[in-house]
């Protein structure tokens, strides 16, 4: 069961969707948003939708062997051979990426964030360019619109892309303090629940 954490605004100026895990070999991300919701506990401008964990394995695909970042019905999704990067048998096929594209039919959000290793970059999809930018100032990392390999059947392509919603996939330095990091994505939150 996919756990989705609500932090509704009075107003709902903009919901935005905030991701920890999708590849379940970068756990950084369900630790930021799990001790921001013990701490944070007020009601912000914007509501804040977060997924502590998508991916329940601790391995980067899924239970059946499928990289969710992979699995979306893209226009460019394909078969592709089953390595790190296997998209499934076809697009859309696994429970995880279903809840995602359901959760996008049923809301409209204004930004989707998600956090990933280790690329120690804010890489952006969609009209995403000044979000990215106001992102890099809290995190530090530099902003990139291509991620550099092709990601057929990607959450970024097919939110960013082809729905355009400002998409971003922050990806961490590893080799950063957590502590640090963390402290950085608690004042991105705050940043996307009181000021976005």
């Amino acid at each position: 069961m996919i756990d989705l954490i609500k932090q509704e605004s009075l107003t709902n100026s903009k919901k935005i969707l905030i991701i920890g895990v999708f590849h379940g070999d970068e756990p950084q991300g369900e630790y930021f948003i799990n001790t921001y919701l013990e701490k944070s506990k007020e009601i912000g401008k914007n509501s804040l939708y977060f997924i502590p964990r998508l991916n329940s394995t601790n391995t980067r695909k899924n239970k059946n062997g499928v990289d969710l970042n992979r699995n979306f019905p893209t226009k460019n999704w394909i078969l592709a051979e089953n390595n790190d990067y296997f998209g499934g048998f076809s697009a859309n096929s696994e429970e995880e990426t279903k809840f995602l594209v359901d959760l996008l039919e049923k809301n409209d959000f204004s930004a989707i964030i998600t956090i990933h290793a280790p690329y120690k970059t804010v890489n952006y999809d969609g009209p995403a360019e000044k979000l990215a930018q106001e992102i890099s100032k809290i995190i530090g990392y530099p902003t990139s619109d291509d991620i550099g390999y092709m990601t057929p059947g990607s959450f970024g392509t097919y939110c960013g892309k082809e729905r355009s919603i400002p998409t971003i996939t922050i990806e961490i330095d590893e080799e950063e303090d957590i502590n640090l990091l963390n402290q950085k994505f608690h004042k991105l939150f705050d940043y996307l629940k009181n000021d976005y």
